[in-house]
């Protein structure tokens, strides 16, 4: 079995290379010619060079292949120009599609994000998680990437349709190794453990073990719906951002930040953050786009992939270990931490 990977030096692309390796799968990886690629060292595996926006590059690197995984994406919260993101995300993903489709790939698994899941209600007291089946409308893709993000699905559902073996899978908050650059979700890890996370916004998100997410892409190629998305996450790990502090306190032995900013106060300070961007060119450390995803709470309930699929779950407090762990052994905790 033959595999193709695009996105196959970020984060869960590299993870699902080596889980596909580990496994006996023959893959190869679609990258841009000098991308970083430290998240694959030690893997064999087959390498192209070539943007997915690209047919002929895309085209030649799913011939022979029995599943291709689509993974790559832009992932920005800000930019100067989002038109680059767009035609990445949403072109570049028709391409990959496309391409995979005319060369008779058995199964092609697209990653989408729980950004393009319906938001979760509160209901009488508490957040019900949102599911597969929460209504999802355009109005609530509410930056750029999930409207990319949006715009992208609705091209892997309408192929799917047409016949096209595509099943999707969305990801909630992976945390775990080989968190190269690093993600949002990684990023909060290593200002938290850098003693540079002062305070906190009151919002939660739904945690998974980027191995989990590495093994649920498989499992859609072996038992997934064509046309039918899966939401890769983990049942007991809705998490308030207090409850996410105080397990990374639990685990470093570092105190939790006590300080929980307003939400109103934080859009002001990313709304000033995001106007000396525009002047410096520098990405703001905190983007409107991202302050107000934290207004809800992104909770969200992966039994369909549990249940269908099979999707592990690896306790949450051993995601955040390990994620810590590969932090600390490769360099990016300043050593006085």
């Amino acid at each position: 079995m033959k595999c193709l990977v695009t996105g196959a030096t970020g984060f869960v692309g590299s993870n699902l290379v080596h889980e596909l390796v580990a496994r006996g799968y023959t893959v190869r990886v679609l990258v841009r010619p000098g991308s970083d690629r430290r998240a694959l060292e030690g893997v064999a595996c087959e390498w192209a060079e070539g943007d997915i926006t690209d047919r002929e590059a895309v085209y030649r690197a799913v011939r022979g292949c029995d599943w291709v995984f689509h993974v790559a994406a832009s992932y920005h919260l800000w930019m100067r120009d989002y038109q680059p993101m767009f035609d990445t995300n949403v072109g570049g993903t028709r391409v990959v599609l496309e391409a995979a489709t005319r060369a008779g790939c058995q199964r092609i698994v697209y990653t989408s994000t729980v950004g393009c899941i319906g938001l979760p209600r509160f209901w009488e007291g508490r957040w019900i998680p949102a599911d597969e089946s929460t209504p999802v409308s355009l109005a609530q893709m509410s930056n750029p990437y999930k409207l990319s993000k949006w715009q992208a699905e609705q091209v892997a559902l309408q192929l799917a349709r047409a016949g096209s073996p595509v099943v999707i899978v969305n990801p909630s908050a992976p945390i775990g190794p080989r968190d190269v650059k690093p993600t949002p979700t990684g990023r909060i890890i290593v200002d938290f453990l850098n003693r540079a996370l002062p305070a906190y916004v009151d919002t939660g998100l739904n945690w998974v073990h980027v191995r989990d997410v590495a093994v649920g892409h498989i499992l859609a190629a072996e038992r997934g719906r064509i046309g039918e998305r899966y939401i890769l996450g983990h049942a007991e790990a809705n998490w308030t951002f207090r409850q996410t502090l105080e397990v990374l306190s639990e685990l470093t032995g570092l105190p939790a930040p006590r300080l929980r900013i307003p939400w109103w106060l934080a859009m002001v300070v990313a709304w000033i953050d995001e106007r000396r961007a525009t002047v410096t060119g520098r990405p703001p450390r905190a983007p409107l786009a991202g302050v107000r995803m934290a207004r809800y709470r992104m909770f969200f309930n992966p039994t369909k992939a549990i249940r269908e699929l099979g999707l592990p779950q690896t306790p949450p407090k051993e995601a955040f270990a390990d994620a810590v762990n590969w932090f600390r052994a490769h360099g990016y905790v300043r050593q006085s931490q």
